[in-house]
C-alpha cells in the first residue's frame, strides 16, 4: 500500500494527512485551533477599543462602525472561497498564507495613522481570517478518520473559536490597561510567526481528490449578498428605509440571492451546492449559526452600551465583568464536545438554546441599580449556552458531507456564524440609535426591546436542534451525501 509523503522538514517525512498518529494528529488540532483563536479575538475585543480609537484617530461614528464591520463583513464574504481554493489548491498551503496575511495585516494595523488606514488594513486582515477558518476546519476533517475521534476535535475546534470570541472584551480590556489599542493588533505578530512555524513544520499537505472550478459568477454573487444586507442593515438608521442607498443595497443583495438561487442550481461545480441544503443537520446547523452568534453578538454589543454607558464601567472593569460569561464558555465547551462524540448533538443544542433564551432574559428590564450578582449569574448562564453550542453545530455542518467538500461545507458554516454575528450587532444598534433618537447610547430602558429578541433567538436554537437531530434528518443527510459523490467517503 502506498504511502503518500510530503517534508514537513529536512530528513523528516509526513505521512498522509489521514494516517497521522494519535499524537500527531492532536497536535495538528492544537495548532489549527491556537492559530484560530488569534481570529476569534480580533472580532471581539476591538469593541472595547472603540472609545480609544475614537479619541486617539479622531473617528466619528462611522469610522467607528466599519472598524469593527469591515473585517466582518468581508471575512464573511470570502470564507466559501477560502475553503474552495484551499480544497483545490493545498489546505496546509493556503492555512499558512492566511496566517501570513492576517500578521501581516495585523501590523498595520497596529502603526495605522487614521481611521481610513486602519479600517483598510481591517480588509486585508479579514483577507488573510478567511484564509484560515474554513481551512483548519478541513485539515481537521481529514485528519481524524474515526467518526467519534473526529466528532470531538471538531468539538474541540468550534469551542475554541467560540471561547476566544468570548475572552475578546477581557483580553482587549486587559491591553488598554497595560498599554493602548495598538497592542490588540501587535500581539497577533509574534502569535502568527509561531502558528506558521508550527503549520509548517507538522501539518501535512492535503487537497481534494478531484480539484473543483472556480465558481466566479457565485462568489461575486456572495459578496454582492453579504455586504449589501449588511451596507444596508447598519446604516438604514443614519439613511432612513427609503433613502436611495439604503433600497439600492437590498435591491442588490435580492438579485445577488436570485443568482444564487438560480444559477448556482445548474452550474455543475458551484461555489454553494444548493443540494448541501437538503441535509437537514446541514441546514439547521446553519440557521443555528446565524441565531446563536446574533445573540452571542447582540449580547455582548448591548451588554458593553449598558456597563460602559449606563453604569460608568471602564473599559477593563467592562471586560472583567464578562469572565463568568467566558469561564462557563471554557467549562461547557469541552463538556458539550464530549457529549457529541458519545451520544450526539441534540442534547447539547438544546439545553445551549434554553440557556441562551434565560441569560437573555434575565437582562430584560435591568437597571442600573440592579445588583452586581445578578448580572453575573447572567453572563455565567448565557456564557454555558454558548459553549454547549458550538461543537454541535460544527458537528453537525461536515456530517454526512463528502470529505472532498469539507473546507466548503465547513466555509459555509462558518460564514453563518459571521453573518449572525453581523446581524445581532446590527439589530440591536438599529433598535437602540432608534429609540434615543439616533444616538449611540441609550438609557437602559430602551434595551427590553433587544433582550427579548434575543430570548428569542435562543428559543429558535432549541426548537431547531430538535429538528436537525431526529432520524428523518440523519437520514436525509446520508441522502445529500450519496448526491453529492456517491464514490467519496464522507466526512
Amino acid at each position: 500500500m502506498s504511502m503518500q509523503l510530503l517534508r514537513g522538514r529536512p530528513g523528516r517525512a509526513l505521512p498522509a494527512i489521514d494516517r497521522l498518529g494519535r499524537r500527531h494528529r492532536f497536535g495538528l488540532l492544537a495548532i489549527c485551533s491556537a492559530s484560530l483563536f488569534i481570529v476569534g479575538v480580533d472580532v471581539t475585543a476591538v469593541n472595547v477599543a472603540l472609545p480609544s480609537l475614537e479619541r486617539d484617530l479622531g473617528a466619528g461614528v462611522a469610522g467607528l462602525q466599519w472598524t469593527v464591520d469591515a473585517y466582518t463583513v468581508v471575512m464573511a464574504s470570502l470564507l466559501m472561497l477560502g475553503g474552495s481554493i484551499a480544497d483545490r489548491f493545498g489546505r496546509r498551503r493556503i492555512f499558512v498564507t492566511g496566517l501570513a496575511v492576517f500578521a501581516f495585516a495585523s501590523l498595520l494595523c497596529s502603526l495605522a495613522p487614521s481611521v481610513n488606514a486602519l479600517i483598510a488594513a481591517r480588509v486585508l486582515q479579514a483577507v488573510g481570517a478567511s484564509m484560515m477558518n474554513p481551512v483548519a476546519m478541513s485539515i481537521i476533517t481529514n485528519a481524524f478518520t474515526d467518526p467519534r475521534e473526529r466528532a470531538q476535535a471538531v468539538g474541540v475546534w468550534g469551542a475554541v473559536f467560540g471561547l476566544s470570541m468570548a475572552l475578546g472584551p477581557i483580553i482587549g480590556g486587559t491591553l488598554l490597561a497595560v498599554a493602548d489599542w495598538r497592542a490588540i493588533f501587535l500581539i497577533n505578530l509574534p502569535m502568527g510567526i509561531v502558528a506558521i512555524v508550527m503549520a509548517l513544520r507538522f501539518i501535512p499537505e492535503s487537497r481534494a481528490p478531484r480539484a473543483r472550478r472556480f465558481d466566479p459568477v457565485g462568489q461575486l454573487a456572495v459578496i454582492a449578498l453579504l455586504a449589501g444586507l449588511t451596507f444596508a442593515i447598519i446604516e438604514r438608521p443614519h439613511l432612513g428605509w427609503g433613502s436611495a442607498p439604503i433600497a439600492a443595497a437590498f435591491a442588490v443583495a435580492g438579485a445577488a440571492g436570485a443568482t444564487l438561487l438560480i444559477y448556482e442550481r445548474r452550474r455543475r461545480e458551484p461555489l454553494i451546492d444548493p443540494r448541501f441544503f437538503r441535509s437537514v443537520p446541514f441546514a439547521s446547523a446553519t440557521v443555528i449559526s446565524v441565531a446563536a452568534f446574533a445573540a452571542f453578538g447582540g449580547f455582548l454589543f448591548l451588554n458593553t452600551l449598558y456597563l460602559q454607558g449606563a453604569r460608568g464601567f471602564s473599559p477593563l472593569e467592562a471586560g472583567l465583568a464578562t469572565v463568568p460569561m467566558a469561564l462557563m464558555t471554557v467549562v461547557a465547551a469541552p463538556i458539550s464536545g464530549r457529549i457529541v462524540g458519545r451520544s450526539g448533538p441534540r442534547m447539547p443544542l438544546v439545553l445551549a438554546g434554553v440557556l441562551l433564551a434565560i441569560g437573555s432574559g434575565m437582562m430584560i428590564g435591568v437597571a442600573t441599580d440592579v445588583p452586581l450578582g445578578w448580572l453575573l449569574a447572567a453572563y455565567a448562564i448565557f456564557g454555558t449556552g454558548f459553549g454547549l453550542v458550538n461543537a454541535p453545530i460544527t458537528n453537525a455542518a461536515v456530517s454526512g458531507m463528502p470529505r472532498a467538500q469539507a473546507g466548503t461545507a465547513s466555509a459555509i458554516a462558518t460564514t453563518s456564524r459571521q453573518v449572525g454575528q453581523t446581524l445581532g450587532v446590527a439589530v440591536a444598534g438599529a433598535v437602540i440609535a432608534s429609540g434615543a433618537g439616533g444616538a449611540a447610547t441609550g438609557a437602559a430602558a430602551l434595551y427590553p426591546p433587544v433582550w427579548w429578541l434575543l430570548a428569542a433567538a435562543g428559543v429558535a436554537v432549541t426548537l431547531l436542534g430538535v429538528l436537525a437531530t431526529t432520524d428523518r434528518a440523519f437520514a436525509s443527510a446520508r441522502t445529500t451525501a450519496r448526491q453529492l459523490n456517491p464514490e467519496a467517503l464522507t466526512a
